[in-house]
């Protein structure tokens, strides 16, 4: 092995690791990078993410646009994102032969609809760049040294102690607080980690029977709390999903933990309605088509068999016309288009996928570079800091950008002259 001064070390085989040593080593060949993952498989999360096709970052030319969308590290992500945002990641991949497409709700997904173009993408570059990658090797402690740099305790597949001049720490979100206690022994602090980005159990629902119907737009609010959030909405088997949920569930991170995932959602199957401008809108339908029956005609795009159920709970019969539709009846069926209540009971996570919110508290890093503001060398990036987006892309982007900063600051490790 080289000496120490000429060394470096990424801990985490995921997205952000890997763009931190690519970084690295790409702007400093003269540097050893190692990249350590301590399972056998490398950028996993890669592969799962946007069922398979890699949801990479979200259309966001902005800065301004790109930080609404974290709800914890908006601000502290304004400077970074500056100097590697959503267009730098997509110059990024094309320059290494990766083209990007736009969907129409602005994500931004490989041409080939395949994660692997973009796993395969990332080891390609990190071998060009002569990244040394270890896997099923994870430090098990890591000593700094008192003339700089650390002593890293690896185990698994290559145990030995491997002297680094910096290292960097992208090693994910982790679900409990424990499992950040090999960095509170190096004086971190550690932001409690709760779960994001996770569908809600209703386990009493009556739509149960409509798993699989979603609309395009819906508002889920949590009743009695400041949190609401428009997106399309999935039915499951098990209660509600899709980005409205999912979204909510992100911004409400923590009250959802201290509610302990239990409360009223409300669903407003038709936001772009007030109480009043439908009641005007149905007195209006109703004096055109009072010869329809209800539940045959389904109203507002809605899907025929969620409109027929919500016909149905208001204690609509399935003959009966909107000429002859009480007004008591009518009454309940607005309640239901607009705040139709769901006893949330748990939750669910979100395919493969976890994102925790939680982790290093960003007051400790030096965003520009990355680094440790408590212990030099020491860098980070990813979700092990204390930083999570929505879906959409956002997480991967926060994870190019950290990582890419971290990789920059790592490569201007000094190198030895020889000779």
């Amino acid at each position: 092995m080289k000496d120490s001064n000429s060394t470096v070390a990424v801990l985490g085989g995921g997205a952000a690791g890997f763009f931190g040593a690519i970084a690295c080593a790409e702007a400093n060949p003269q540097l050893t990078v190692y990249l350590l993952e301590k399972t056998g498989k490398l950028l996993s999360k890669v592969r799962v993410s946007g069922g398979g096709r890699c949801n990479v970052t979200h259309n966001c030319p902005t800065v301004t646009q790109l930080v609404q969308h974290y709800p914890r590290g908006a601000k502290q992500l304004k400077e970074p994102f500056r100097q590697f945002g959503a267009p730098e990641t997509v110059a990024w991949f094309a320059k290494r032969g990766v083209q990007l497409k736009t969907e129409p709700d602005g994500r931004m997904f490989p041409t080939t609809d395949s994660s692997e173009t973009i796993a395969q993408c990332l080891l390609d570059a990190a071998r060009r760049a002569g990244v040394r990658i270890l896997t099923s090797t994870s430090a098990e402690r890591i000593e700094p040294l008192p003339g700089g740099g650390f002593a890293l305790h690896l185990s698994g597949a290559t145990a030995q102690v491997m002297h680094v001049q910096r290292l960097l720490v992208a090693t994910g979100g982790l679900p409990k607080s424990e499992g950040y206690n090999w960095l509170r022994t190096l004086g971190h602090g550690v932001v409690e980690p709760v779960p994001s980005l996770f569908t809600f159990n209703v386990p009493e629902s009556p739509l149960k029977d409509l798993m699989g119907v979603s609309v395009p737009l819906a508002r889920v609010v949590l009743a009695g709390e400041k949190l609401d959030y428009e997106g399309p909405l999935l039915i499951t088997h098990w209660g509600i999903s899709g980005p409205a949920v999912l979204k909510l569930s992100a911004w409400g991170a923590r009250r959802l933990h201290e509610l302990n995932y239990t409360g009223t959602a409300l669903v407003n199957w038709i936001p772009s309605f007030t109480e009043e401008t439908l009641r005007q809108w149905l007195h209006t339908f109703r004096a055109d088509n009072g010869r329809k029956t209800v539940l045959s005609n389904p109203l507002f795009g809605l899907p025929q068999r969620l409109w027929r159920s919500l016909a149905e709970l208001a204690g609509v019969g399935a003959e009966t016309r909107w000429s002859e539709l009480p007004a008591k009846l009518q009454n309940r069926l607005i309640e239901l288009l607009l705040r139709m209540p769901l006893a949330v009971r748990g939750k669910t996570t979100f395919k493969e996928e976890f994102v925790t919110c939680g982790g290093i508290p960003l007051e400790e890093v030096n965003m520009k570079t990355m680094e440790s503001r408590l212990v030099p060398g020491l860098h980070f990036a990813g979700e092990v800091l204390d930083i999570d987006g929505i879906t959409g892309g956002f997480n991967f982007q926060a994870a190019w950008t950290t990582g890419f900063l971290a990789g920059q600051a790592l490569s201007r490790t000094s190198v030895p002259v020889v000779g």
